[in-house]
């Protein structure tokens, strides 16, 4: 068997863990997750991980937050006048918004508290700041 290289297209079952045990995501049910190795594809720690393994072969890694969705930034979170949110939304503290100016400019933020005058949106990628550890099996490899 040949280990898998950067360059390589490979189908990978996985289960992804937070510190304390809770599963965030899995391959579990679903198709494989298929990505080039070394293409930026997916988070940098996991496309690491798998770089030398073989096909068949599973393991268990530890994704440092830096190579995975990076730090929580502070600078991320912003206080808005609840008055400039659309008439139509009715903010509640973990729905997900869509912001920005144009197509291109937009992003995905979380409401993290909700007061009479104000909200908070935090733009952070819900998984950032956090080490993750993932089972990863390589099932195959072109």
């Amino acid at each position: 068997m040949s280990q898998v290289k950067e360059g390589d297209s490979v189908k990978v079952n996985y289960t992804g863990k937070l510190e304390d045990g809770t599963v965030f995501d899995s391959s579990e049910g679903k198709e494989p997750l298929e990505f080039t190795v070394g293409s930026g594809q997916i988070i940098p720690g996991l496309d690491k991980a798998v770089d030398g393994m073989e096909v068949g072969e599973s393991k268990t890694v530890t994704v440092e937050s830096e190579e995975a969705y990076g730090p929580r930034r502070d600078e991320m979170v912003l206080e808005v006048e609840r008055e400039r949110l659309p008439e139509e939304i009715e903010p509640e503290v973990g729905q997900q918004l869509q912001v920005g100016s144009s197509e291109d400019q937009t992003m995905i933020v979380q409401i993290t508290d909700v007061t009479d005058t104000a909200v908070t949106l935090d733009a952070n990628h819900p998984l950032a700041g956090k080490d993750l550890t993932f089972d990863i099996e390589v099932v195959e490899k072109d």
